[in-house]
């Protein structure tokens, strides 16, 4: 395992994110230290950043060499974005920040700053086919991305801290200043022939995004943790964006979710989500908490390439970093995928339900994270694994979905699915929770096929027998407790059914 950092200097906040790195190319982070700079505000008429903002970014520079020297990090990769990249000074910062701090600053450029943010999109989302934003403190960047295939970028020289700047001169947002931004706003979206109608899903990436969010889940009292893949409607910015601009900052302040830093800011964020997703037609607007510095991150432990650049994959890549930290047999992982595949594909065979390909997936998914929380206590190990999974992001899973796999990787009983899914009361149809009932009674079952998680059921055969099943089960080996554990959670799959199941175990 290595270490590694990156330094992000952005128009409105800097960042050092610490992360650990593993031998299969898997990484995590580790620490994430932030400081509100406003660089922005310290780049005079002249496009010099001030003195005082030189000062202010070397001082944050030095404590984070100290971060980076407990850390026992010699360099990191310390990228900057808009505001060192217009400043005309921008030569005698990298001089004094190499001189005072040893560090080397890299001004990324408009594309690269703009496909950093891709990358990490459709490395840790859902989304095929998407557009996204990401506004900073003094650039927006948006790509349109198709089947996860980078089609079209621009990097626009505003951001929130700038907008701020140009329209906004009180504490609060005049009638007059803000239809001048939103007279600005659709002037230079209408520059790019590719945005208009374009119909798709808007993926919003950064702090701003991450704040609209956090205060649609506040105001809805949401049931669970997180914002990543969190799904937003036009409607739902449009009422955040109506309800905070007749706030003065001190009033923004007080909003619930809402970030104290991001106060006198998020007016012309509100306004740029807004007005994007009314000029592009957009499907509904999904938050990425990963954005540029994950991009780098990405690139730099070589996740680049195809088996990033489809959905499953994505998946497969956090589900394999789940089994990793919550210690999951692998062995025992294989082996429940295997048997709870083959009780559906046959029951389905049997036309006890259709099989369908996303039902086998999140089957599949479920078996590899079966009773996950057995690793915190085995006695509640149901209980652990709804909170664990409910409340974790998962690459790849919409909320909705997450909850799903929850369900599915926690069935215990059909009381506790009950109970769990209690404050979820409109997120599942009638029919979607029987079948999530169903696929957990699955899993309970090869659960108990693999009791002693030795992995001694070679073949599976299930058959109609009058009105009941027959399991033919073949073995390698002796398969008392086995038995017994099926014997005795059958009954799950028995009501899900409603058919009573024969169990035949043999030696081969």
């Amino acid at each position: 395992m290595s270490k590694s950092a990156i330094v992000d200097i952005g128009s409105n906040t800097i960042r050092l994110v610490i992360y650990n790195h593993y031998s299969d190319g898997r990484f995590k982070e580790i620490e994430n230290v932030k400081a509100v700079a406003r660089l922005r505000t310290y780049l005079g008429e002249d496009m010099n950043l001030s003195s005082r903002g030189v000062d202010k970014l070397l001082k944050i520079l030095k404590s984070f060499r100290e971060i980076l020297e407990f850390h026992d990090i010699p360099a990191a990769r310390c990228v900057a974005t808009a505001t060192i990249r217009q400043a005309g000074n921008r030569e005698e910062i990298i001089s004094a920040a190499k001189r005072e701090t040893e560090m080397d600053i890299e001004i990324l450029s408009e594309e690269q700053e703009a496909f950093y943010g891709y990358l990490a999109v459709i490395s840790t989302t859902p989304a095929d086919t998407a557009l996204t934003i990401d506004i900073g403190g003094g650039s927006t960047e948006i790509t349109f991305f198709e089947d996860r295939k980078l089609k079209q970028s621009h990097s626009y020289p505003f951001g929130v801290v700038s907008l701020k700047q140009q329209f906004i001169k009180g504490e609060s947002i005049t009638e007059e200043e803000r239809e001048n931004l939103i007279q600005f706003l659709q002037e230079e979206f209408s520059k790019l022939p590719w945005l208009k109608n374009k119909r798709v899903p808007i993926v919003g990436v950064g702090g701003s995004a991450r704040n609209i969010a956090q205060i649609d889940q506040q105001q809805r009292d949401y049931e669970i943790a997180g914002v990543h893949q969190y799904i937003l409607s036009g409607n739902t910015i449009s009422s955040i964006r109506d309800q905070l601009f007749p706030l003065n900052y001190q009033e923004i302040e007080k909003v619930e979710g809402l970030s104290k830093d991001r106060a006198d800011i998020i007016l012309p964020a509100a306004e740029v989500f807004h007005q994007l997703f009314n000029y592009t037609g957009a499907s509904y607007f999904m938050v990425s908490r990963k954005g540029l510095r994950d991009g780098l991150v990405i690139e730099m432990a070589n996740e680049t390439g195809e088996k990033v650049l489809n959905r499953e994959s994505v998946i497969g890549l956090s589900i394999k970093e789940l089994c990793h930290e919550f210690d999951i047999n692998e062995s025992h992982s294989k082996q429940m995928i295997f048997l709870a595949g083959e009780v559906w594909k046959q029951l389905s065979e049997s036309g006890y339900w259709q099989l369908e390909a996303e039902d086998l997936k999140i089957l599949q998914y479920g078996a590899a994270l079966y009773y996950l929380g057995e690793y915190i206590d085995s006695e509640s190990s149901s209980q652990h694994t709804f909170y664990i999974m409910a409340n974790r992001s998962i690459n790849g899973f919409f909320h909705r979905e997450r909850v799903q796999l929850a369900s599915i990787s926690s069935f215990k009983n059909k009381l506790s699915l009950k109970q769990y899914l209690k404050i979820f009361p409109e997120w599942f149809t009638k029919e979607e929770m029987k079948k999530i009932r169903e696929m957990g009674a699955v899993l309970k079952l090869a659960y108990s096929l693999n009791a002693t998680k030795r992995n001694i059921v070679r073949e599976l055969n299930i058959t109609k027998c009058g009105g009941s099943l027959n399991f033919s089960v073949h073995c390698h080996g002796d398969f008392l407790a086995e038995k017994y554990q099926t014997e005795k959670q059958k009954r799950h799959l028995e009501k899900a059914l409603r058919t009573d199941i024969n169990m035949d175990f043999k030696i081969d």
